[in-house]
Parts: structure tokens; C-alpha cells; sequence
């Protein structure tokens, strides 16, 4: 387990989980990375840990560089248990009186999280760490994406450790952005904001604006998060992209999520698809027997509108579009145009459901909801193609 150089005094020390696969109800198809990073300087710093069971394999980074008990403090920028689950065992192996610097919040929410666990927690506010030629600053960056978030910046080498921000989850042998293609990267990163810090989008732009009237952001040469690639060619541009994607500036686009039970609801979202595509609007088709609710987060995060079409059983929607409902609202998902359809035999529920938790969320809904009944036949179409209008006008105008 070899650690990676950053730039002078700076390593990458982290872990890579190439066999994750569900982040807290958030598909990960490419794995992640745990990031822990040493400063060696006159005292020896670990920004962050790793998740409890990847120990051994920080550990063994650090051996490559220092004795593990030479280690002289850590900084915790964020005490979600996939950066501090391994914190106990680490503070174990280098040292358990050590300080442990974090926010207030942090150290209120590692003393919750560790019961029993004698560390030694101190609040960067009050008690400062030194390092020798190196310092450094603390920025409060509370809902990015816990309220015990902070950033650490070391001014001297223009180091930024942004803890889950400019994160992305992505298990690989490359470390840096100039390693991997942008596509790629920028795909990686609106599905990790999408799924993980869109609830928190305003303030995360008002954090960006504050960063951005410190003057920090401008003397960062690289960026270092807590998961995925470290950003040193060019850290401006998932700077760029999150202030992309808090001005919520929607793209010509629509996305179609469904699922269906004997393909009639299929045929409606195929219908609306290309009716859509003909308004030069580009359409996302997801059947959710396919596509795992995140990828639908994901693809919504810079849609204008989004349509959702569902089956009914037992007169209630099917319990896969009550889930991505669910988790749409967790994400606070706000300022899209909204359309509900769906194919019934007995009732017609389902539909008028979805269109009543779209209204709940604050969705601007043009078109009333369209049910058929049993299999769609050439009559039945008329009022998609009359929804996919509305849609694309309201898209129009935006």
C-alpha cells in the first residue's frame, strides 16, 4: 500500500473501496475512495481517516513514509463514519492522548459517535494546531454536507482539504484529475452533488461566495477531498461547476422515470420520450427495472422537467415510484416542471398520487395527470402528445 505525493510534504494516504456498491441508499457503480492526507513538517499532521475496516491499509500508506507513532496530530474535517469510523484504532496506533482538532460540532458529534472512547478531542476555535513552516486556517463550511463541516487550508503550498466538497465517489489506481478524462470526472461529480448535497444547494452557495470573499479560492493550486480524485491541474473547474449547479440553471432537457407491470405504462414513457425528442429536448428514458433511483437523482439535477409514470396496484402507486418519490423529497429536489401518467385496470390512483407529491414538492405541473386504462391503444395517445407539449412549452420559456 503505497502513499502518493501530493506536492512537497503533502501525501495521499487514503483508501480505495473498489467493492462498494450502496453508499447510504446511493448506488456507487464505480466504488469510492476514502482520502486521508500527511502533512510532514515540524509536527507531523492526518487530515481525516478512513472508514472503520480500511485501518490497516492507511496505516500502511503512513508506514511508507513514517513510523505511525511519529504522527503528532489529527485534523477531523468531517466526522461522518466513512472519514472517522477508523479514528479510534488510528488514534490507538499513533497515539491515543494525541489531539484530535475538529469544529465544535465535530467534536460534540465524535464524542457521540465514540462512546467510551477516550480521545482527545479539541475545538480548532480555541485551540490552534502548529505545524513549523507550514499553518493552518479553518473555514466554517457547515451543511457541506454535516453541520461539523469545515475546510482546512494551508496557505503556503496553497493546499485546499475540502472534506466531502469537489468530492465525487470513483475507486480507481488514478489519484489526480489530469488522470482521467473531464467527461468522465464531471459525470462522477453531478451524480455526487446530486445525491449527497443537493438538499443543502443554497448553502452551499452562500459557503462558496464566503470562501470566495476570504481569497482562498483564488490562492488554491490543488484541491484535496475525502473521496475521489485530487484536483491539481485545473481546481478551478469543479469550483466552476459547483456554482453551476447552485444557480440550478436548468438544461434543455427532460427526464422520463417509470415502471411498469404488463408494459402498458412502458409505452406510455415511450411515447412521451419521443414526443419530447421531437422538441429538440434532450430525453433521459429510465425504467427503474433498470435504473437505480440515484441515477434518476442524477439525471434530474440539471433536467427543467421531469415525468413519472407509474402503475397502479391496490390503489396506490407502485412502490418503486414511491421510493424514488421518497428520495426525490429527501433531496429537496426543487424548481422543475412536473407530469404524472400511468396505465390502471380496476382504478386509477397511481397517477393522481405522483401528480399530488409533485404539486407537494412545489413542482410547476402544466398538464393534468393522463391515465389509461388497460393497454394503450391509437385514441390514447392524444393526451400524451397534448403533456409532452405543455412540457416542452414550459421549457421554452425557460
Amino acid at each position: 500500500m503505497e502513499p502518493i505525493k501530493i506536492c512537497d510534504n503533502v501525501f495521499w494516504v487514503g483508501a480505495v473501496d473498489y467493492d462498494i456498491r450502496d453508499f447510504h441508499g446511493y448506488l456507487t457503480p464505480k466504488g469510492s475512495t476514502y482520502n486521508a492526507y500527511l502533512v510532514v513538517d515540524e509536527k507531523i499532521t492526518l487530515i481525516d481517516t478512513v472508514r472503520h475496516g480500511f485501518e490497516d491499509e492507511l496505516l500502511s500508506r503512513i508506514s511508507k513514509i513514517v513510523d505511525p507513532a511519529k504522527v503528532d496530530q489529527v485534523i477531523s474535517n468531517h466526522a461522518e463514519m466513512d472519514h472517522s469510523g477508523s479514528l479510534p484504532g488510528i488514534m490507538r496506533a499513533i497515539g491515543a492522548s494525541k489531539p484530535v482538532y475538529a469544529s465544535a460540532m465535530g467534536v460534540k458529534n465524535l464524542h457521540g459517535q465514540f462512546h467510551g472512547e477516550s480521545l482527545n478531542l479539541l475545538d480548532v476555535a480555541k485551540e490552534h494546531p502548529a505545524s513549523g513552516k507550514f499553518s493552518f486556517k479553518f473555514l466554517d463550511t457547515k451543511m457541506i454536507h454535516w453541520p461539523d463541516s469545515m475546510f482546512t487550508f494551508m496557505p503556503e503550498p496553497g493546499v485546499l482539504f475540502s472534506q466531502d466538497g469537489f468530492g465525487l465517489h470513483f475507486a480507481s489506481t488514478e489519484r489526480f484529475d489530469d488522470q482521467v478524462p473531464w467527461d468522465l470526472l464531471r459525470g462522477l461529480a453531478v451524480n455526487y452533488f446530486a445525491n449527497i448535497l443537493t438538499p443543502y444547494t443554497v448553502q452551499i452557495g452562500k459557503i462558496l461566495e464566503t470562501v470566495k470573499e476570504t481569497g482562498i479560492l483564488q490562492a488554491t493550486r490543488i484541491v484535496c477531498p475525502d473521496h475521489g480524485i485530487v484536483w491539481r491541474k485545473d481546481p478551478a473547474k469543479i469550483v466552476e461547476l459547483y456554482a453551476h449547479l447552485v444557480s440550478r440553471k436548468p438544461a434543455r432537457k427532460a427526464v422520463v422515470a417509470f415502471d411498469t407491470m404488463w408494459h402498458s405504462t412502458e409505452y406510455m414513457a415511450r411515447e412521451l420520450t419521443d414526443a419530447l425528442g421531437t422538441r429538440d429536448i434532450d430525453v433521459k428514458y429510465l425504467s427503474l427495472k433498470h435504473s437505480h433511483r440515484s441515477e434518476v437523482a442524477a439525471e434530474a439535477l440539471e433536467a427543467a422537467a421531469v415525468l413519472i409514470g407509474t402503475p397502479t396496484i391496490n390503489n396506490q402507486m407502485f412502490p418503486s415510484l414511491a421510493d424514488l418519490l421518497c428520495y426525490l423529497k429527501s433531496l429537496k429536489v426543487k424548481d422543475k416542471i412536473g407530469a404524472s401518467f400511468g396505465s390502471h385496470g380496476w382504478s386509477g390512483e397511481g397517477a393522481k398520487l405522483v401528480q399530488a407529491e409533485l404539486a407537494g414538492m412545489g413542482w410547476k405541473l402544466p398538464s393534468p395527470e393522463v391515465r389509461v386504462q388497460w393497454v394503450p391503444k391509437e385514441a390514447d395517445l392524444q393526451p400524451l402528445k397534448d403533456m409532452a407539449k405543455a412540457v416542452a412549452d414550459e421549457i421554452d420559456k425557460i
